[in-house]
């Protein structure tokens, strides 16, 4: 893995990391690095991840998975018969080789039915149930692999048994009370991916027999213990899509040759074909659940590096938080992503205008662009579907209008600082007050009136201290509250006595070449 934070090429990159206490960290700068990506920026986002056992083959999996979204759609996407299989490590053996959330550093871009170019992420996760696992570790993967992703591969082997649902009950609640509370469903695809089906002859393997286990394992019966019944009951209530595919074991080569490195030539047949079944499916663009969705709102990479963030502040205790908890992390997600969409709209609109490359523009005319773009911005956050309740909603309102006026302030400054008269008034408004002393003090010695020439010779000198003492601040960065006392009193001397003769003279010439143009 990468340690630096700078992502040079694609590749894998660990986004949450374990320490040696068993606690998670999010690694902030390489997640938003990721999310951020230029290709991603503003597009709908779709995360596809995958959970499970360890060594039970899901970065080899999800190797193949990248190699279709980089195939872009080709029918022999699958690659040549004798190419290595590249891109997230994997290896065969006994012990685990993924830790913590690895996520491809770019995304890859998939266009819609309608035209719309969304960017996806392909996910992976760490094996859970090893020795060196907890239970807490086993609990924070799984479930925030479900909160954030859109399509979620659940990974197992052999058959779908009761173990495997159990692990779902603790998000069943969780989501009973989202739909309670906003009436959608929290979570949208889930997939079982059955691996090594050793049961063909009594069920197909792919999707058809896939559905015809899971419909038998989801089937409430008689004298069914309360808790099975509501595991089952909820799922379907909870995913918005649930399906199972029965995959074929891959062969022996694979799982018993040390030297295997994902050739094609080296798997089975049946194994393939399945795979030009599953992976095409998975990623299917009329999917309605395949963009990531919070609350019914679809969101962007933005918008899921907030959701990131606050679910994993929710598990920093390294306690499992009640789904109470979760449902209010998600609302505050929820509100915060609003508001960072709501500052954005209000950034881009300002840089348009008077941003770095613009020229300077009239204070009252950059305070009414503000006072603009500022309503539509409140009325971009208050529009946004959210959720938590009014209270949650204004207090994230209030923080919003907070840093648009603090945004507005540095706005204001930049624009002054692109004036250039502004910026020359201090030594403009010295220098021709020296030369009017000086131009004085020589007419009054003229006349033989040395007492008053002094004072004018005085003021002449305090201009030039303060001038030199003005460019020494400018230049060197030093004593900048001194520079700014200046400027202030270069703007007192301005304003009082040379802004109104200048207004008069102007005033004057443009009355006097108005008469001039009447009378021709």
């Amino acid at each position: 893995m990468e340690d630096s934070h700078t992502i040079s090429s694609a590749g894998p990159v660990q986004i949450v990391s374990i320490t040696e206490d068993h606690k998670f960290v999010l690694d902030e700068a390489k997640l938003k690095q990721i999310l951020f990506n230029r290709r991603a920026i503003g597009k709908k986002v779709a995360l596809v991840s995958i959970a499970g056992d360890f060594r039970k083959g899901k970065s080899f999996m999800l190797d193949f998975f990248l190699r279709y979204l980089r195939a872009q759609n080709q029918s022999e996407w699958m690659g040549k018969e004798d190419e290595p299989l590249k891109g997230f490590d994997w290896r065969g053996g006994a012990t685990r080789h993924t830790t913590g959330m690895i996520m491809w550093s770019e995304p890859q871009l998939l266009t819609l039915p309608d035209g719309e170019e969304i960017a996806v992420f392909l996910m992976d996760t760490q094996g859970t149930f090893d020795s060196n696992s907890t239970v807490f570790e086993n609990a924070f993967i799984f479930a925030l692999t479900l909160l954030v992703s859109s399509v979620t591969v659940y990974n197992i082997m052999h058959n779908l048994q009761e173990d495997n649902l159990q692990h779902l009950s603790f998000f069943a609640e969780y989501g009973v009370l989202a739909i309670d509370a906003y009436h959608t469903s929290p979570f949208q695809q889930l997939t079982f991916l059955v691996r090594d089906w050793q049961f063909e002859y009594e069920t197909a393997y792919g999707f058809d027999g896939g559905e015809e286990i899971l419909s038998d394992r989801l089937k409430i019966r008689e004298n069914q213990h309360r808790d099975l019944e509501l595991v089952r009951s909820r799922l379907r209530q909870c995913f918005r899509k649930v399906n199972c595919f029965l995959m074929p074991h891959p062969g022996l080569k694979v799982t018993n040759r040390k030297e295997f490195d994902g050739r094609l030539s080296d798997i089975e047949k049946d194994f393939k074909e399945q795979l030009r079944v599953l992976i095409p499916e998975v990623f299917r663009k009329d999917n309605e659940n395949f963009i990531k969705e919070i609350n019914g709102e679809q969101i962007t990479s933005a918008d899921l590096f907030e959701y990131f963030k606050s679910y994993c502040n929710v598990f920093a205790s390294g306690e499992l938080p009640t789904p109470r908890a979760m449902l209010e992390a998600t609302a505050e997600a929820n509100n915060l992503a609003a508001k960072s969409a709501s500052k954005e709209f209000y950034i881009r609109a300002m840089e348009q205008h008077c941003g770095g490359d613009r020229p300077y523009i009239h204070p009252n005319q950059l305070d009414a662009l503000h006072q603009k773009v500022r309503r539509e911005s409140i009325e971009k956050f208050r529009c946004a579907r959210k959720m938590g309740g009014e209270l949650l909603s204004q207090s994230y309102q209030q923080e919003l209008e907070n840093e648009v006026n603090e945004l507005y302030e540095n706005y204001k400054k930049h624009n002054d600082s692109k004036n250039v008269f502004a910026f020359s008034r201090t030594p403009t408004t010295f220098i021709a007050s020296m030369v009017l002393c000086y131009l004085i003090a020589g007419l009054l010695d003229t006349f033989w009136l040395g007492g008053l020439n002094f004072i004018f010779m005085f003021g002449f000198w305090v201009c030039f201290g303060l001038l030199f003492v003005w460019l020494y601040t400018k230049y060197s960065g030093d004593h900048a509250e001194v520079g700014e006392y200046i400027d202030h009193f270069a703007d007192v001397i301005w304003n009082n006595g040379y802004q109104p003769v200048y207004s008069k003279c102007l005033q004057s010439a443009l009355r006097s070449v108005v008469g001039h143009a009447k009378v021709e």
